[in-house]
């Protein structure tokens, strides 16, 4: 038994130091040792827009549609399309929107509430279409005959004039732009921003000007590169890339590793369900409205960059007729109450890992203590005493095991060391010597394995609660998702890990002993680079689980 149990600690130890090695090479720039390089960033957002592809970033049409409905070649932009000085942007309380004339496409939004983790005097940029970036939502029509093309998102099309920003006492803005006859159709995309909402009301007016019956569809998307998002942390990894939700499939990720190689699985065409690109903290989804058939896709645009999207039927147009489609735009942060109230399933964008199940109630519990208490900060010790207590007798049994089993250590060590000679004899004496105390060598480790699934749920809530970012605690932490800048809350952290190794029984064999000072000091290096919301989390538990197991010491008389 001891043969095989120092067999795992030293598995287990060689391979904290390999994650942590790979870790350690992703925070200096060097390749992973577990994945491909990432795709070189030059591809990745053209500095002229006009060099995006045109038929190639457009949807393939629908198969109910006509078999010689296909995708035209998208019109020349004239010399001033796409260029940022003909944006038009729109500024509300939350968010500052930039259109794009050409296409009439949202191509930047500014979160004037969030600010940016690696330069606070910015606000986090969501969309954004620059040299750095390509991130950007997109619609426009499909489906037109052979040789013949409808307005679509390269379209050139004309802004009507308006408010740009949003006065006191007003509630709304509107903005809206109208295309020329393109196909015979015209089209007419109005863009609506409510106070306080990080949602956009996108209402589509198609017009058959031409003599001819027209059946277009709209295309829906999200066109995104494959890069992670900037400040993005080695040590923890949380997912970016589209995503689908449908009430037959539920939330599905799609990698862009399987888009690249055209594996992506994709829902079958329904009458619900929503297209989104996540990453973390922040989300952008187009959300059409319910019981309207729409028809999924995902596809390579150019190298590194990426569609997801929906084409949604119009229906057949005679000549003269117009005919109004309806979506909402979110581009915003995951708030989850927010995010449930806007369609179903969409919280799932929060990314809770494996543990969904068990992080949702934990969260719903942690935004209730913040009600109450009105601190992050302290909203976080509160839930981890209340978790603490709820598994108090849990954990009494499992320091009560300890304790014996240090009781008998210095037996174990005189054992060990006459019979040092006879491993087998060995092996029976210590058996027999855990028989007659009555110690169960495994019984300090089941009640924490029960109880290490909780735990990791609340370490993905506090991961991925955007709630966390910009949210103080005390003195120096005022920045709950950002790692402490002095780093007292890790160095709190491995003091607290090393206490509980000296509060532990020492290991009769000396190699499992040295590594099990190790072990902490190896693990607490991950630490100084974890936000200060999971830190405190893991110091309060660590805390907590001392003071437990040092009464339980001092009630069997085995404390150093």
């Amino acid at each position: 038994m001891t043969d095989i149990r120092r067999t795992v600690l030293w598995m287990v130890f060689v391979t904290s130091l390999l994650f942590l090695w790979d870790g350690w090479n992703k925070h200096n720039g060097r390749p992973s040792l577990f994945s491909p390089p990432p795709p070189k960033p030059a591809a990745t957002a053209p500095a002229d827009p006009a060099a995006t592809p045109s038929a190639s970033a457009l949807p393939t049409p629908s198969t109910a549609a006509p078999p010689t409905a296909t995708p035209a070649q998208a019109p020349t932009a004239s010399s001033s399309a796409g260029d940022p000085a003909s944006w038009v942007t729109l500024t509300t309380d939350v968010v500052k929107a930039s259109f794009d004339p050409r296409g009439g496409d949202v191509v930047r939004v500014e979160l004037l509430q969030q600010r940016d983790l690696e330069d606070e005097r910015r606000h986090v940029v969501l969309l954004d279409r620059s040299a750095q970036r390509f991130y950007v939502a997109q619609t426009g029509l499909v489906g037109a005959p052979a040789g013949q093309q409808w307005p679509n998102h390269l379209t050139p099309m004309t802004p009507v004039a308006g408010p740009r920003e949003l006065a006191d006492g007003q509630t709304a803005l509107t903005l809206t732009f109208e295309s020329a006859e393109v196909g015979g159709l015209k089209l007419r995309k109005t863009y609506t921003l409510a106070r306080g909402a990080y949602t956009f009301g996108v209402k589509h007016e198609v017009v058959n000007a031409s003599s001819q019956p027209a059946t277009p569809q709209l295309y829906l998307q999200l066109v995104r590169d494959g890069n992670p998002p900037p400040g993005e942390s080695s040590f923890y990894s949380t997912f970016t890339g589209p995503a689908i939700y449908t009430d037959a499939t539920k939330f599905a990720k799609l990698d862009f590793k399987d888009i690249e190689k055209g594996k992506a699985e994709l829902p079958k065409p329904g009458t619900d369900g929503w297209v989104a690109m996540v990453q973390h903290y922040f989300a952008a989804a187009w959300l059409p409205p319910a019981n309207q058939p729409r028809e999924f896709y995902a596809r390579k645009v150019d190298t590194n960059l990426y569609a997801v999207g929906m084409l949604l039927p119009v229906g057949t147009l005679p000549p003269g007729a117009t005919a109004t489609q309806e979506a909402t735009l979110f581009v915003g942060p995951q708030e989850e109450k927010k995010l449930e109230a806007l369609a179903p399933g969409l919280e799932l964008v929060k990314d809770y890992g494996w543990f969904t199940i068990l992080s949702k109630p934990l969260f719903w519990l942690l935004d209730h203590l913040h009600t109450l208490i009105g601190n992050w900060g302290w909203a976080i010790v509160a839930l981890v005493v209340l978790l603490k207590v709820a598994f108090y007798w849990l954990n009494a049994s499992a320091y009560r095991s300890m304790a014996k089993m240090k009781a008998v250590n210095p037996r174990i060590m005189e054992m060990r060391e006459r019979l040092k000679d006879k491993p087998q004899q060995m092996q029976q004496e210590m058996m027999r010597i855990y028989r007659e105390e009555k110690i169960n060598p495994l019984g300090g480790c089941l009640p924490i394995f029960i109880q290490m699934p909780f735990f990791i749920a609340l370490y993905w809530v506090l991961l991925s609660s955007v709630e966390m970012r910009n949210a103080p605690w005390i003195g120096w932490v005022t920045d709950l998702s950002a790692r402490d800048p002095f780093f007292i809350l890790p160095l709190l952290m491995t003091a607290t890990s090393l206490l509980q190794v000296w509060l532990n029984p020492t290991p009769p064999d000396p190699v499992q002993a040295r590594m099990m000072w190790i072990m902490p000091l190896v693990f607490s290096v991950m630490f100084f680079f974890f936000p200060a919301g999971l830190v405190l989390y893991w110091l309060t538990n660590n805390t907590l689980s001392i003071a437990q197991q040092y009464l339980i010491n001092r009630q069997l008389g085995v404390n150093k």
